[in-house]
């Protein structure tokens, strides 16, 4: 399903800067809930990895958005480890500062 093309009690998806708009807003949100410094260049990185994350996989977080618990999962399964490693910190810590930050 394209932009625009939601049924009736479907909604149409996100556009490319709403996506983009809201990784960054998350994963600012994780960062604070992980109280650890994180270089700007590295949070800029982690943005475009999960942004591209996202963007392949939207049909899916699509469908379950209103599923914040699953979602947290597939994050932590799809995105969680590269960040961590980028960040070098501990991924479990960072699944969970995600999942505090997320609400999953």
């Amino acid at each position: 399903m394209f932009h625009g093309s939601a049924g009736k009690h479907e909604k149409p998806l996100p556009s490319l800067r709403q996506i983009r708009r809201t990784c960054s807003k998350e994963l600012y949100r994780t960062v604070k809930r992980l109280k650890a410094y994180i270089p700007p260049e590295k949070m800029a990185e982690a943005q475009q990895l999960y942004f591209r994350k996202v963007a392949l996989n939207l049909q899916y977080i699509a469908e379950n958005g209103s599923n914040r618990k699953l979602l947290a999962d597939w994050w932590e399964e799809n995105v969680c480890g590269e960040i961590a490693e980028l960040w070098e910190v501990d991924r479990k810590m960072l699944a969970d500062a995600f999942r505090r930050a997320f609400g999953g």
